[in-house]
Protein backbone atom coordinates (compact mmCIF):
# COMPACT_ATOMS: atom_id res chain seq x y z
CA UNK A 1 0.00 0.00 0.00
CA UNK A 2 0.92 3.34 -0.78
CA UNK A 3 0.11 6.60 1.64
CA UNK A 4 -0.51 10.03 0.15
CA UNK A 5 -0.50 12.75 2.33
CA UNK A 6 -1.97 15.63 1.50
CA UNK A 7 -2.00 18.95 3.45
CA UNK A 8 -5.47 21.19 4.40
CA UNK A 9 -6.15 24.32 4.94
CA UNK A 10 -9.97 24.24 6.37
CA UNK A 11 -12.16 21.07 8.44
CA UNK A 12 -14.73 22.07 6.03
CA UNK A 13 -12.31 20.69 3.12
CA UNK A 14 -11.20 17.89 4.88
CA UNK A 15 -14.63 16.24 5.61
CA UNK A 16 -15.77 17.30 1.92
CA UNK A 17 -12.65 14.79 1.14
CA UNK A 18 -13.54 12.11 3.16
CA UNK A 19 -16.92 12.04 2.14
CA UNK A 20 -15.39 11.83 -1.80
CA UNK A 21 -13.15 8.97 -0.95
CA UNK A 22 -15.38 7.01 0.79
CA UNK A 23 -17.66 7.40 -2.36
CA UNK A 24 -15.03 5.77 -3.98
CA UNK A 25 -14.29 3.59 -1.88
CA UNK A 26 -12.02 4.49 0.76
CA UNK A 27 -12.84 3.50 4.44
CA UNK A 28 -11.60 4.27 7.59
CA UNK A 29 -9.17 1.78 8.35
CA UNK A 30 -7.13 3.68 4.93
CA UNK A 31 -8.38 7.25 5.96
CA UNK A 32 -6.60 9.03 8.53
CA UNK A 33 -5.97 12.88 9.40
CA UNK A 34 -3.84 14.41 11.74
CA UNK A 35 -4.75 17.79 13.20
CA UNK A 36 -4.41 19.73 16.38
CA UNK A 37 -8.06 20.23 16.26
CA UNK A 38 -9.25 16.93 17.23
CA UNK A 39 -12.90 18.18 18.39
CA UNK A 40 -13.21 19.51 14.82
CA UNK A 41 -12.66 16.25 13.87
CA UNK A 42 -15.01 14.50 15.71
CA UNK A 43 -17.74 17.35 14.88
CA UNK A 44 -17.71 16.91 11.50
CA UNK A 45 -17.08 12.75 11.83
CA UNK A 46 -13.88 12.89 10.34
CA UNK A 47 -11.48 9.69 10.97
CA UNK A 48 -9.10 11.20 13.23
CA UNK A 49 -5.34 9.30 13.46
CA UNK A 50 -4.69 7.01 15.99
CA UNK A 51 -1.87 6.45 17.79
CA UNK A 52 0.12 4.06 16.05
CA UNK A 53 -0.53 6.84 12.89
CA UNK A 54 0.88 9.72 15.50
CA UNK A 55 3.61 7.88 17.55
CA UNK A 56 6.86 6.17 16.71
CA UNK A 57 4.85 3.72 18.82
CA UNK A 58 4.81 0.67 16.51
CA UNK A 59 8.08 1.07 14.77
CA UNK A 60 10.08 1.17 18.22
CA UNK A 61 8.39 -1.57 19.59
CA UNK A 62 9.74 -3.60 15.97
CA UNK A 63 13.39 -2.14 17.12
CA UNK A 64 13.13 -3.30 20.41
CA UNK A 65 11.37 -7.08 19.22
CA UNK A 66 14.44 -6.94 16.89
CA UNK A 67 17.56 -5.63 19.41
CA UNK A 68 15.49 -8.66 22.25
CA UNK A 69 16.00 -10.53 19.71
CA UNK A 70 19.44 -10.55 18.88
CA UNK A 71 20.31 -10.63 22.50
CA UNK A 72 18.30 -14.21 22.63
CA UNK A 73 20.26 -15.25 20.10
CA UNK A 74 23.78 -14.36 20.73
CA UNK A 75 23.61 -14.86 24.48
CA UNK A 76 20.91 -16.93 25.75
CA UNK A 77 20.95 -19.57 22.74
CA UNK A 78 24.82 -19.88 23.57
CA UNK A 79 24.64 -19.90 26.94
CA UNK A 80 21.77 -22.71 26.32
CA UNK A 81 24.44 -24.48 24.11
CA UNK A 82 27.15 -24.23 25.57
CA UNK A 83 26.81 -23.16 29.00
CA UNK A 84 27.84 -25.57 32.07
CA UNK A 85 23.85 -24.80 33.44
CA UNK A 86 21.87 -28.09 33.90
CA UNK A 87 18.07 -26.34 33.72
CA UNK A 88 15.77 -27.65 31.15
CA UNK A 89 15.59 -25.96 27.86
CA UNK A 90 12.13 -24.41 28.59
CA UNK A 91 14.14 -22.34 31.00
CA UNK A 92 16.04 -21.01 27.94
CA UNK A 93 13.45 -20.89 26.04
CA UNK A 94 11.63 -18.74 28.69
CA UNK A 95 14.43 -16.72 28.84
CA UNK A 96 14.77 -16.00 25.58
CA UNK A 97 10.50 -14.97 25.11
CA UNK A 98 11.42 -13.11 27.48
CA UNK A 99 14.20 -11.41 25.88
CA UNK A 100 11.95 -10.58 23.39
CA UNK A 101 8.97 -9.45 24.40
CA UNK A 102 11.01 -7.11 27.40
CA UNK A 103 12.66 -5.18 24.21
CA UNK A 104 9.61 -4.71 22.40
CA UNK A 105 8.08 -3.45 25.60
CA UNK A 106 11.26 -1.22 26.42
CA UNK A 107 11.35 0.12 23.13
CA UNK A 108 7.73 1.09 23.08
CA UNK A 109 8.65 3.80 25.83
CA UNK A 110 10.59 5.72 23.10
CA UNK A 111 8.26 5.35 20.53
CA UNK A 112 5.03 7.05 22.25
CA UNK A 113 7.08 9.51 22.93
CA UNK A 114 8.03 10.24 19.67
CA UNK A 115 6.49 11.81 16.52
CA UNK A 116 5.56 9.51 13.73
CA UNK A 117 8.66 9.27 11.66
CA UNK A 118 6.45 9.62 8.11
CA UNK A 119 4.59 12.56 9.34
CA UNK A 120 7.05 14.71 11.39
CA UNK A 121 7.92 16.36 8.20
CA UNK A 122 4.59 18.26 8.02
CA UNK A 123 5.07 19.05 12.06
CA UNK A 124 5.04 22.83 11.39
CA UNK A 125 2.17 22.52 9.37
CA UNK A 126 0.30 20.62 11.68
CA UNK A 127 1.18 23.19 14.53
CA UNK A 128 -0.10 26.12 12.33
CA UNK A 129 -3.55 24.69 11.69
CA UNK A 130 -3.31 22.42 8.77
CA UNK A 131 -5.06 19.16 8.74
CA UNK A 132 -2.92 16.31 7.00
CA UNK A 133 -4.96 13.98 5.17
CA UNK A 134 -3.22 10.43 4.77
CA UNK A 135 -4.15 7.87 2.03
CA UNK A 136 -3.89 4.40 1.81
CA UNK A 137 -3.96 3.67 -1.21
CA UNK A 138 -3.00 0.11 -3.29
CA UNK A 139 -0.28 0.75 -5.78
CA UNK A 140 -2.21 -0.10 -8.65
CA UNK A 141 -5.36 2.78 -7.83
CA UNK A 142 -2.57 5.83 -6.65
CA UNK A 143 -3.02 7.37 -9.74
CA UNK A 144 -6.72 7.21 -10.01
CA UNK A 145 -7.07 8.48 -6.40
CA UNK A 146 -4.58 11.57 -7.07
CA UNK A 147 -6.57 12.20 -10.51
CA UNK A 148 -9.75 12.04 -8.17
CA UNK A 149 -8.05 14.65 -5.24
CA UNK A 150 -6.79 16.94 -8.04
CA UNK A 151 -10.29 16.88 -10.06
CA UNK A 152 -12.61 17.20 -6.96
CA UNK A 153 -9.75 18.84 -4.56
CA UNK A 154 -7.29 21.74 -5.97
CA UNK A 155 -7.12 22.98 -2.51
CA UNK A 156 -5.81 19.87 -0.80
CA UNK A 157 -1.86 19.71 -1.93
CA UNK A 158 -0.15 16.91 -2.49
CA UNK A 159 2.62 16.66 -0.07
CA UNK A 160 4.00 13.32 -0.60
CA UNK A 161 3.94 9.53 -1.19
CA UNK A 162 5.31 6.99 1.15
CA UNK A 163 4.83 2.93 2.11
CA UNK A 164 1.74 2.50 4.76
CA UNK A 165 4.29 0.02 6.49
CA UNK A 166 6.07 0.43 9.14
CA UNK A 167 10.58 0.48 8.35
CA UNK A 168 11.70 -0.33 11.84
CA UNK A 169 15.18 0.61 10.03
CA UNK A 170 14.46 3.61 8.79
CA UNK A 171 16.15 6.80 10.08
CA UNK A 172 14.39 9.90 11.44
CA UNK A 173 13.79 10.97 8.37
CA UNK A 174 11.74 8.57 6.96
CA UNK A 175 14.93 6.83 5.18
CA UNK A 176 16.85 3.70 5.17
CA UNK A 177 20.57 4.82 5.11
CA UNK A 178 23.05 2.64 3.57
CA UNK A 179 26.57 2.29 5.65
CA UNK A 180 29.17 2.26 2.51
Amino acid sequence: MKRLFYLVDAIDNVESISDDLHRDGVSNWRFHVVSKDEAGLYSHHVHSASVLDRTDLPRFVERGLIIGGLFALFFILPLALWGDLAWPTSAFVAMGVFAVLAGGWLGGFGGIGSENYRIRRFHKDIEAGKYLVMVDVPKADVERVELLMHRLHPEAALGGEGSSINNPFAAADGRVHIMH
